[in-house]
């Protein structure tokens, strides 16, 4: 897969976990030096080799979040098969990480990204930011930007050609948000369009609730070691529906 260049700046995904990973190897570095002094390599063994994971987990964490979500999310956007006229919304845009990905492939059309822009998801997440980045990226004449809850989205019905979410819809706590925005998404989503979602959970929740509400070409499907959060019990997994031309919600 090909090198992706980015000029803006996209920040760490869920910064704290990394720092866990960091933490816990000093930790276990510490614990291990002190059960080989006073008890031997015998026992001091595993407190090492448990540093040594977390060192490893980091690294992948860190290659996930600064090279690999690009690398699969252009794989994505590709198989979107975007004209460049099209309208596409980003539920969850953070700093623009996918969105400017596919602000990058329109000419007349126009993405537009919505978040509640909480640091706690993403390091340094501000809409400042994302304009920053759009400007960078060269793509800010095709981006627009709204503060806004996915569970309620501040757009019209059938307003856009696709819908994409990245590692967001699974930071609504409960199954029922969840549900609901799911069914927000389809809501503005056209008929004919695409949806595209990746998440570190919850999927199958995701798959059953678009199969639920008629969407067709309901798929779900693993992402590959490039976006693997620490390692592969945190893996991603993409699922992707069309809603059919003739559609109308039939759930409450």
């Amino acid at each position: 897969m090909s090198r992706i260049h980015r000029r803006g700046s996209y920040g760490v995904d869920a910064p704290f976990v990394p720092l866990g990973f960091a933490g816990a190897a000093v930790a276990l570095t510490v614990v291990g030096v002190v059960a080989t002094v006073m008890r031997g390599i015998a026992v001091g063994w595993l407190p090492f080799l448990l540093a040594a994971l977390m060192v490893v987990s980091l690294l992948v964490y860190m290659h996930a979040t600064w090279r690999g979500k690009f690398q699969v999310w252009s794989r994505l956007l590709d198989e979107l098969g975007l004209r460049g006229h099209e309208r596409l919304l980003d539920i969850g845009c953070g700093r623009g990480a996918v969105l400017l990905m596919a602000a990058g492939r329109l000419d007349s059309g126009r993405a537009v990204g919505v978040d509640l822009w909480r640091t706690v998801d993403q390091s340094g997440n501000a809409q400042e930011v994302t304009e920053h980045n759009a400007v960078a990226e060269g793509v800010s004449d095709r981006v627009e930007l709204h503060t806004g809850d996915m569970m309620a989205l501040p757009f019209e019905s059938d307003g856009f050609d696709a819908v994409v979410s990245s590692l967001a819809i699974h930071n609504v706590r409960t199954p029922e948000g969840r549900a609901r925005a799911i069914d927000e998404a389809v809501r503005v989503l056209r008929p004919g369009g695409r949806l595209v979602v990746t998440d570190i959970s919850a999927t199958g929740e995701y798959l059953r609730r678009l199969t639920a509400l008629g969407l067709v070409d309901v798929r779900v499907r693993p992402l590959g070691w490039r976006m693997w959060w620490g390692g592969p019990w945190m893996s991603t997994r993409v699922v992707s529906a069309t809603k059919p031309m003739r559609w109308s919600l039939s759930l409450g």
